[in-house]
């Protein structure tokens, strides 16, 4: 079916610019005809407006109207205004093959593949495809004398019919799996202390040989933090390391996020974060910031306080020990932290914002939460936290944490220069 119209009134550019805009009436009438009757409307077209002669905009113009009223593509009125151009008659230039598709690789052609396919391991299909033009050229194998033409798509779709696959077995890499936990997400504590947060520290290899591990617990809410030491990372020596230092927290644990790690995503650890009814969530891909305050006070505290260079692991008790009696009361007693303030800039963006009257140590900032005492273990109480922050002034606290990690690495050091 093809739509004829009756255009006779368009004889000027600004009739078509005015059909276009849909203000003149124009007669259409169907005529059943083939293909080449929808061109020769096209033709007498571009003939009538001298559509060689015409600017370029007002060979837009043209086009536009043939693309509303012949319902081609403009990509088919291109080739066709093309052809016209070039002095070609619009006629249509394709026909349907007289015998229909030819299969022209055999059911022999497919179990060949597939046995090559086996001699060669699976190779890609350019390779493929140049191994099989050279059995026909340079090794004489007639076998291939159809294989030897084919193209690397048509290889490809050839390996996933039945009879390919039923004779060649491929052998894939095993695929990783998602580990069921965890909840991918970040903590959400919505103001309530008892969001823990925990990262690993590295402290170095020399010759080979591991140091210790340092592991960061810090509340996300009034950053409430324990530092650990560990002789290694695998589970008997981390578990009890981790258990010690929730333990060790005032604050009854409400959640617990880890990076990707197999030290803290693995079945033991969820088991003992669901006796305590904590909440167990993992860092997202690419979203640093969730677990971004451990990785933070992992420098500001760990790296600054303990260092870079390398401490054998056989040191890991003492170095355990100096944290919990010097390291984890300063500080959580003494050391001021900077908590942020959010705020709306001009654009609607939330920033951040570290006051100075914000600036508070881990305790004050706990005791300033409107019901802390509810977020504490039974047994604590604010008064006895307070109480140990003033057995000793700030300058004293920092005074005896730099003492005892002096005497500490003196004896690190006299004692590995012995053994090497």
């Amino acid at each position: 079916m093809v739509i004829d119209m009756n255009a006779a009134k368009l004889t000027t550019l600004e009739q078509v610019r005015a059909f276009l805009a849909g203000t003149v009436e124009v007669g259409f009438c169907a005529t059943g005809a083939g293909e080449d009757e929808r061109y020769r409307p096209i033709a007498g077209v571009l003939a009538r407006f001298g559509y060689k002669r015409l600017k370029k905009q007002d060979k837009g113009l043209i086009l536009r109207y043939l693309e509303r009223t012949t319902g081609y593509s403009r990509q088919q009125l291109t080739r066709l205004v093309g052809r016209w151009c070039g002095g070609r008659v619009l006629r249509k230039n394709y026909r349907a093959p007289k015998h229909g598709w030819v299969r022209k690789f055999t059911d022999l052609d497919v179990a060949l593949l597939a046995e090559t396919d086996a001699l060669h391991n699976t190779l890609s299909g350019p390779a493929t495809v140049h191994l099989m033009r050279r059995a026909l050229e340079r090794y004489g194998d007639t076998r291939y004398t159809r294989l030897a033409t084919i193209s690397v798509g048509r290889l490809y779709n050839l390996r996933k019919e039945r009879g390919d696959l039923a004779r060649r077995q491929v052998f894939a890499k095993t695929r990783p799996t998602g580990i069921a936990i965890g909840v991918r997400r970040a903590p959400t504590p919505d103001g309530r202390p008892g969001f823990i947060r925990i990262d690993s520290v590295h402290q170095g290899d020399q010759d080979g040989a591991k140091g210790v591990y340092h592991i960061n617990a810090v509340d996300c809410v009034a950053q409430w933090e324990r530092v650990a030491t560990c002789e290694k990372i695998s589970e008997a020596y981390l578990l009890p390391v981790i258990e010690a230092l929730l333990e060790a927290f005032p604050l009854r644990i409400l959640g617990f996020h880890a990076d990707n790690g197999s030290e803290y995503i693995n079945h033991k650890v969820a088991k003992m974060l669901d006796k305590l009814a904590a909440e167990f969530t993992k860092s997202r891909p690419r979203r640093s910031n969730d677990n971004g305050l451990a990785e933070t006070k992992n420098g500001a505290i760990i790296r600054k306080h303990l260092g870079y260079s390398h401490i054998p692991q056989r040191f890991a008790a003492e170095i355990n020990a100096f944290c919990a009696e010097h390291l984890n009361p300063y500080i959580n007693f003494h050391r001021p932290c900077l908590f942020a303030e959010e705020y709306l800039d001009k654009k609607g963006k939330t920033q951040k914002r570290y006051p100075l009257n914000a600036a508070m140590t881990p305790l004050e900032k706990l005791a300033s939460l409107p019901d802390a005492g509810d977020f504490l273990k039974p047994g604590v109480t604010l008064d006895a936290l307070r109480e140990k922050a003033r057995a000793m002034s700030d300058n004293e606290a920092a005074a005896r944490l730099n003492e005892a990690r002096n005497r500490l690495f003196q004896s690190i050091s006299k004692r590995s220069r012995k053994a090497a």
